[in-house]
């Protein structure tokens, strides 16, 4: 009963240090009551059953929105959406179900809070390539000075390795283990002398940010489409117009939930083109693209300032229930997109040259694959935008904990990130992770902002997970040498 008791607690913890509630103060200490229970719990079956337990009331708590996407935008109504969001979280659980069974083991051992740490960045690394990836702990450092250094060095994984083994050494303190054990913590001195990030400074370049606010729910017809796509264009031009000292050198529409076919749609097409020409800029557009055998695909159109495209990038990491139904659910739920059939996936990074510099825009949700996003850097782009429409999540903190992973982007690739919504939040972000201006939600408007572009690349952004790697060899070890004793 108590050690139930501990998992639910550390569920509990977990999800205060995530919007919306918002306190990151728990990070540190937030597994460290489900660290007690399995060192209390002798029984495998019974620990994997502790950690899925704090796994999917942690899932149900944090990602609470996707009940309300399936049952109101994906059609299944409150009962069906209801059930096919907790099958989401019992399968989700499993990854915490795992590290329970196996943190058991490490635990015991001089070892445990740097063994525990890496077990628990290596099950987390897990999410994406397994069906889906929100929040990893590191993310509660967004604003925390000294364990954010680490990100340009280790990704977020490096401050959930901080924040993991920090919990694992509370735990170790609180069941009265030798206090050698707890002289791992002495590893985390050096953080304070790893390099500051950058300064606050003002962006050298300028560009235009575009929020449409159209509706979630709008049944397209020719006329109401024509009538939006002539208010987006109308609503752009004001904003480049009104800054006539220093025009956008770019600007940015997002994803939307309206069918643009910028190569099928010659109408559009000519809006676009138009646009570009008359704001003598770059027109950086969320569109809906076809294979050649018709399957959508959710893309991003460059189209330069002589009104032509340039390139275009196809989104390569789908979301779950929006663009595809993944298995095991594809007999119970329905995908949030109008479009018929579900997208395909795009197959390559793209990396486009605006002006002799480089650019990358990866969409949506893709921004919480952290390896992903860093082959934009890796490959060249100085500056990266992310185009994401928001508002399937209603009005819920899905929002705020979008932002949050945007901002670590940012950090681990020392890039700024230029965020343009349908709805909110519109923000930009400076190479520092730093927030340095966003619009209001649920409103159509524009945002005049600075940038700049930053050539040299971190070593994240040139080696990638490696840190996630080295832990999963370092809780392989771990494990293999327990059971040599």
């Amino acid at each position: 009963m108590l050690n139930g008791l501990l998992a639910l607690v550390s569920a509990a913890l977990l999800i205060l240090t995530f919007p919306r509630f918002h306190m990151v103060w728990f990070a540190p200490v937030a597994l460290a009551p489900l660290v007690i229970a399995l060192a209390r719990e002798p029984r495998p079956f019974r620990r994997f059953l502790l950690g899925w337990g704090a796994g999917a009331v942690y899932w149900f708590g944090v990602c609470y929105w996707i009940q309300f996407v399936l049952a109101f935008h994906g059609g299944l109504g409150e009962l069906a959406g209801w059930a096919v969001f907790l099958l989401f979280c019992a399968i989700k659980a499993l990854h915490m179900g795992c590290f329970g069974l196996l943190a058991g083991i490490l635990v015991r051992r001089w070892w445990a809070a740097p063994a525990v740490a890496a077990l628990w960045v290596a099950v987390e690394a897990t999410h994406g390539f397994l069906g889906f990836a929100w929040l990893a702990l590191g993310n509660a450092g967004i604003d925390m000075a000294i364990p954010l250094r680490l990100a340009p060095f280790t990704g977020v994984y490096g401050l959930s390795f901080v924040f993991a083994m920090m919990a694992t050494a509370l735990a170790l303190a609180i069941l009265r283990r030798p206090r050698r054990e707890l002289l791992w913590l002495a590893a985390l001195l050096p953080l304070a002398l790893l390099p500051h990030l950058p300064r606050s400074a003002p962006g050298q370049e300028t560009a235009l940010l575009a929020q449409p606010n159209i509706s979630e729910t709008e049944q397209w017809t020719a006329e109401s489409l024509d009538r939006m796509e002539r208010e987006q264009v109308a609503l752009t031009l004001r904003g480049v117009l009104e800054e006539t000292a220093h025009p956008p050198s770019i600007v940015v529409w997002p994803e939307v939930p309206a069918p643009l076919y910028y190569d099928e749609d010659e109408r559009f097409r000519g809006y676009a083109n138009t646009l570009a020409r008359v704001s003598h800029a770059w027109l950086l557009v969320g569109v809906v693209a076809h294979t050649p055998s018709g399957a959508p695909l959710n893309s991003a159109t460059l189209v330069s300032p002589a009104g032509v495209a340039v390139s275009r990038y196809d989104k390569v990491n789908l979301v779950p229930f929006g663009e595809y139904v993944p298995w095991p659910f594809g007999s119970l739920a329905n995908k949030v997109s109008t479009e018929v059939g579900d997208f395909a996936a795009g197959k390559r990074v793209v990396v486009s040259p605006v002006a002799g510099h480089r650019i990358g825009a990866f969409i949506c949700y893709e921004s919480v694959f952290p390896n992903f996003v860093r082959r934009f850097a890796a490959a060249g782009a100085e500056v990266l935008f992310n185009i994401s429409n928001d508002g399937w999540f209603g009005k819920s903190a899905a929002r705020l904990q979008h932002l949050e992973i945007v901002r670590m982007r940012a950090v681990e690739n020392r890039r700024w990130i230029l965020r343009s919504t349908n709805d909110g939040i519109t923000a930009t972000i400076d190479s520092a992770g730093r927030l340095r201006g966003s619009l209001p939600l649920y409103v159509e408007a524009t945002s005049y902002t600075g940038f700049s572009y930053i050539p040299e690349k971190t070593v994240y952004t040139r080696f990638g997970d490696w840190f996630a790697i080295l832990c999963g060899a370092i809780a392989i070890v771990c494990l293999v040498a327990e059971r040599a004793m």
